[in-house]
């Protein structure tokens, strides 16, 4: 970046886990993992053991033994450090207590890239911190939704370190930050509802919150202590250090809101950083290493229940999501018509969103409820929507930044979200979401200004105004949560097998479908007689050249390679022939011992895949009534789907089961695999097709398109679940004779 090309990135790119130096209120000495003498030491050493740090550099650890007393006298600090390498576990020693100039101290050891970290810090602490914990803990977790238990943690973090302002900061999706719980002294001033640019928080600053879990900056104004060394070149990694000094940026944003000393605690759930506690206080205040430990627990302990009572909320929504699609699914099977069915009762299509509106075009019906456009605004943009999208599934929350005419009633539909019914144009539902005109209240302007520094160069400076800055978000709905994606691709897929089963001679759909049949089949008869013959002769002429001993190594790898895609077109020859068998062939049915054949199809999916690291968990298994080869088919492909796409995790879980729902049997097959990107849906059972995340693995893309025409041939249905990277559900509910 050249001196006149200053943006926010500047704050990315600030090397802060090498700062060069360390907070003054500590010393550190930092210890050769090989040689295990002192190859680092900060200059500060000499204000706490009177002896000049430089002289320490290159000696071994033993030359602070006179310095630093312990508990056990013949206990040396080098058996000390040894101990915890020979372990490789330093959390069991640190904090070692130590005694310096008839001071308590705590040593704190930790792991640099090629050194041993050694902090010494001062005991200030006078009070039980397990029961306070304990207390505070409990008081926390009395909070019955996510909103009162961040405001109860507020409090007890406020009790447990008496910090003059208790923040809890939660990181939104584009990356910037609210203060959604607040404690503070009452002669302050509110940041409650306050909103925090995400280059507040850098990128690296974040990583670092999710390693380490509390921060410390004790006095904003002590000047930081150098770390010297006799390495030339090889700044010190401090990473995982208490004692890290500050970034210059950071302390000067402290200091222009007047704040003198900060603690922060990071808020972890799954695996992600939620947020953080920011704690901040209006004098210099120093929290020893018990206490922060203390903070940090309390922070873990709401960390889980954060994930909890949120997986409790989003449950919550997902059931009533789900009950609403279960009715729905009933009215139709009632009601003679499909508009009526999802639009007339108690529980309405409308049920299955956070919508405020939505609408239904069918044939030649067009049904509305809640708060929706005019009928000639919904066609004109239904018409657009077919024109720009080719997916059945469709959404935004800015509308009118995507489709200018919407601006009209952006109050009514800012944010939609549209599935198909068919390929026929005139076939959809569309949810709408008003305009949300939100108020965001940021903490002073949003946008940094470029100023210059004491050099005259142009440079980024922290705000100097922290005055509430309103910027309003115009065109703009409440976001589409997951859920809402998930069920809505749910009540579309019972009413696209309700619209199947109903009409299913007169609708273009099918017709289309048949059409494919008939040149399934057609392709089916080229494939036996005129693919199969040439493809024997390459694998037979094949091998009997690789007989030949006068053929070289590159030839004979040429023919290995002509054999593995014969016999990989073999393999694909019988997969599509196998579909084609579906649609031509008649049910036998019979009663089917479902327990027997799914140990029976679980032995030869296992021993196919070499899947002996895979969990197998079976539950009830209803039988069915049905052909046992076709069902034996599904289920074949379904397991082999799930050991192959859960055979890249740590440790891949199968699970199979069924339950009685009115007249169908549904069975369950659950997976923890890759899972199935959303954009992806529409597809899965279309032949040949495969996602982008599943191009490593082998496969044809013909299996589930054998599942469900087999599924459909037994007159029942097959639907899935699924989110990326947390593995696949399919469900197969056949009629329960």
């Amino acid at each position: 970046m050249n001196k006149f090309s200053v943006d926010l990135t500047n704050c990315d790119n600030e090397p802060i886990h090498i700062p060069g130096k360390i907070q003054s209120h500590g010393f550190l000495v930092v210890v050769d993992k090989i040689s295990l003498n002192i190859s680092y030491i900060s200059e500060n050493t000499f204000s706490f053991l009177n002896e000049s740090a430089v002289s320490f550099l290159g000696r071994s650890l033993s030359a602070l033994d006179t310095f630093i007393k312990q508990q056990n006298a013949e206990f040396n600090l080098e058996d000390l450090l040894k101990v915890g390498i020979i372990s490789k576990n330093f959390d069991a020693i640190s904090p070692h207590p130590v005694e310096i100039n008839n001071n308590p101290f705590y040593l704190i050891i930790s792991a640099s890239q090629n050194d041993w970290l050694m902090e010494f810090e001062p005991v200030t602490l006078q009070y039980d911190i397990q029961s306070s914990i304990g207390r505070s803990a409990a008081s926390m977790l009395q909070g019955k939704n996510v909103l009162s238990l961040l405001k109860s943690a507020a409090v007890e973090i406020k009790k447990l370190i008496n910090y003059d302002r208790i923040m809890i900061y939660k990181f939104l999706e584009d990356g910037h930050g609210e203060v959604v719980a607040e404690e503070k002294e009452e002669n302050l001033e509110p940041f409650f509802g306050l909103h925090y640019p995400a280059s507040d928080i850098p990128k690296q600053a974040r990583e670092l919150y999710k390693m380490n879990l509390t921060r410390l900056i004790a006095d904003v104004n002590t000047e930081d202590a150098q770390i010297i060394t006799y390495k030339e070149n090889q700044p010190l990694d401090l990473t995982h250090a208490c004692l890290r000094a500050v970034s210059p940026i950071h302390i000067q944003y402290l200091k222009n809101m007047g704040v003198y000393s900060s603690f922060s605690i990071s808020l972890i759930a799954h695996g992600e950083l939620w947020g953080l506690i920011a704690c901040h206080n209006y004098s210099p205040k120093f929290i020893d290493y018990k206490a922060r430990e203390g903070s940090k627990l309390i922070g873990q302990i709401l960390s889980s229940a954060l994930e909890y009572r949120q997986d409790e909320e989003d449950a919550e929504i997902v059931k009533n999501f789900k009950d609403t699609a279960s009715a729905l699914s009933a009215y139709l099977d009632k009601d003679k018509y499909l508009i009526e069915a999802i639009t007339s009762h108690k529980q309405t299509i409308l049920d299955i969103t956070k919508a405020s509106g939505v609408v239904v075009i069918f044939e030649s019906g067009l049904k509305t409820l809640g708060h929706v456009p005019a009928e000639e605004d919904i066609l004109e943009l239904a018409k657009w929507i077919k024109k720009n999208s080719d997916e059945s599934l469709y959404y935004t929350h800015r509308l009118s930044e995507i489709y200018h005419p919407a601006k009209k009633y952006k109050d009514i539909g800012s944010g939609i979200l549209y599935c198909s019914l068919s390929k026929a144009p005139n076939e959809m539902i569309i949810w709408f979401k008003p305009e949300k005109i939100t108020a965001v209240n940021w903490a002073g302007n949003p946008d940094k200004p470029v100023t210059s520094s004491a050099h005259g160069l142009p440079s980024l400076s922290p705000r100097k105004s922290f005055e509430i800055w309103s910027k309003i978000v115009n065109n703009t709905s409440e976001g589409w949560i997951a859920e809402e994606i998930s069920s809505v691709l749910r009540i579309r897929e019972i009413i696209i097998t309700h619209i199947n089963k109903e009409a299913n001679q007169i609708r273009l759909l099918n017709e289309k479908l048949q059409a494919a049949y008939d040149e399934l089949d057609t392709f089916s008869y080229t494939i036996s007689h005129d693919l199969r013959t040439p493809l024997t002769s390459i694998k037979t002429y094949s091998e009997l050249l690789l007989k030949n001993k006068s053929i070289d190594e590159n030839g004979r790898k040429m023919l290995n390679r002509v054999l593995v895609g014969s016999e990989k077109m073999n393999f694909l020859i019988k997969e599509i022939l196998n579909l084609a068998r579906v649609g031509r062939s008649d049910i036998d049915l019979e009663k089917v011992n479902m327990e027997a054949l799914l140990i029976e199809i679980s032995a030869e999916v296992w021993s196919a895949f070499k899947a002996d690291n895979s969990e197998l968990i079976l539950g009830q298994l209803q039988d069915l009534k049905g052909d046992k080869t076709m069902i034996a088919q599904v289920f074949t492909n379904l397991m082999s789907n799930a050991v192959k796409y859960s055979s890249m995790v740590d440790k891949p879980k199968i699970e199979i089961s069924s339950y009685i729902d009115g007249e169908e049997v549904i069975y369950i097959i659950k997976d923890n695999g890759i899972g199935i990107d959303n954009r992806y849906y529409d597809r899965v059972f279309e032949l040949f097709k495969r996602m982008d995340n599943v191009k490593e693995i082998e496969g044809t893309g013909v299996g589930l398109a054998i599942v469900k025409r087999i599924v459909e041939k037994h007159n029942g249905r097959v639907w899935f679940e699924s989110k990326l990277n947390e593995g696949s559900t399919f469900y197969v509910a056949f009629k329960n004779r």
